[in-house]
């Protein structure tokens, strides 16, 4: 099995260079699709390939990497963003998934890493779809926040894609500009575009209106599973952060009806019960957060939230009801996350204080 790498790029001297240099050693062809540079992305791309194609830019991320893919020869092609990174145990296992992957094999999923903590751990990653057969001749959906739908004999593995993201990257207004064009057009969004066009929103600071469009989202009881439990998460944040509190609880229950509860809604259903100084009831959700079991999801998970973030919090709620040789337990089990936070530390000194240990 071989494989076309096709990447979309624009203005991307900073970190194309980085990425190339480690994807070439699994990759059998680097296709560059270039929308428009006037830095010198093409001259770092020429380091790794000759096979650079110019393609107008038409505000629609899948046309552009439906012509990337397009230019692939190779049984498979995979998709990178300019400032992704693919370590070198990733290398090692996609060089040896090259020579095991059966020809029945339609899509390859790897896990997408978009933040670290300071030990380089991943924090935030998602499922995404990674290789596809070329016979498929699989297609990019939506302008913006672009995929291609999980269709076919699916191959899940533990392969990890780093998004590092440099310091000098400024906040965008790009996606958020389409969608804002495309609503000015009159288009008619599915389900999938009203969310992540709420998630813009969000992003920008337009909260009262990303509630619109989270709650268009929920209403049209036509989204993905994951996106469903998410936007339940996110729209009661949003909910909370413009004063709406009756409505909280009520939009994280909700997320009840899809699946069983994940760690994010209950710690979220801990800080709404904290808040109104309700400790022990804040303590039963912080507490069922740190015994789920793994999340297996495939949308975005944010590994605090099974881990530090339910054991500090826990162990905050129970030194408010005076059970302190408890919540030295908890604030224990939260150091084991991260050893070396503040609030852990300050925790320990305070604890031994009251409990006399």
């Amino acid at each position: 099995m071989k494989i076309s790498l096709c990447l979309i790029v624009k203005n991307e001297e900073k970190v194309l260079g980085r990425c190339l240099e480690s994807a070439k050693d699994f990759a059998d062809e680097i296709i560059i699709v270039d929308t428009g540079s006037d830095d010198k992305t093409k001259e770092i791309a020429h380091k790794y390939t000759d096979k650079i194609f110019d393609f107008e830019w038409v505000n629609d991320f899948s046309a552009a990497r439906n012509f990337a893919f397009s230019k692939g020869i190779h049984d498979f092609q995979m998709w990178l963003d300019a400032d992704d990174v693919v370590p070198q145990q990733s290398v090692q296992k996609i060089n040896e998934l090259k020579k095991t992957l059966k020809d029945d094999i339609d899509i390859v999923t790897m896990r997408y890493v978009l933040s670290f903590d300071k030990d380089g751990n991943a924090l935030y990653y998602s499922t995404r779809e990674r290789l596809f057969n070329r016979r498929k001749k699989y297609e990019w959906i939506d302008p913006v926040h672009e995929c291609i739908p999980l269709i076919g004999n699916l191959h899940y593995t533990d392969i990890e894609i780093w998004h590092k993201k440099t310091d000098y990257e400024t906040t965008s207004t790009r996606n958020i500009d389409i969608y804002k064009a495309l609503e000015n057009s009159g288009k008619h969004f599915t389900p999938r575009q009203l969310y992540y066009y709420a998630r813009e929103l969000k992003d920008h600071g337009e909260i009262e209106k990303a509630i619109i469009y989270y709650e268009k989202f929920l209403d049209s009881e036509a989204g993905w599973l994951e996106d469903v439990i998410a936007c339940c998460h996110t729209l009661a944040v949003c909910y909370k952060n413009i004063g709406k509190t009756e409505k909280i609880r009520p939009t994280l229950l909700k997320s009840f009806e899809y699946d069983t509860p994940r760690a994010e809604i209950c710690c979220e259903l801990g800080y709404y019960y904290k808040e109104e100084g309700k400790y022990d009831q804040a303590f039963k959700w912080f507490d069922l957060a740190t015994r789920l079991p793994e999340c297996t999801s495939i949308g975005f998970v944010s590994t605090d939230y099974s881990g530090y973030i339910p054991n500090i919090e826990a162990c905050v709620c129970l030194s408010f009801l005076g059970d302190f040789s408890h919540a030295i337990e908890y604030n224990e089990e939260a150091a084991a996350y991260r050893p070396d936070c503040p609030s852990v530390k300050q925790n320990r000194e305070y604890l031994k204080s009251m409990s006399g240990i």
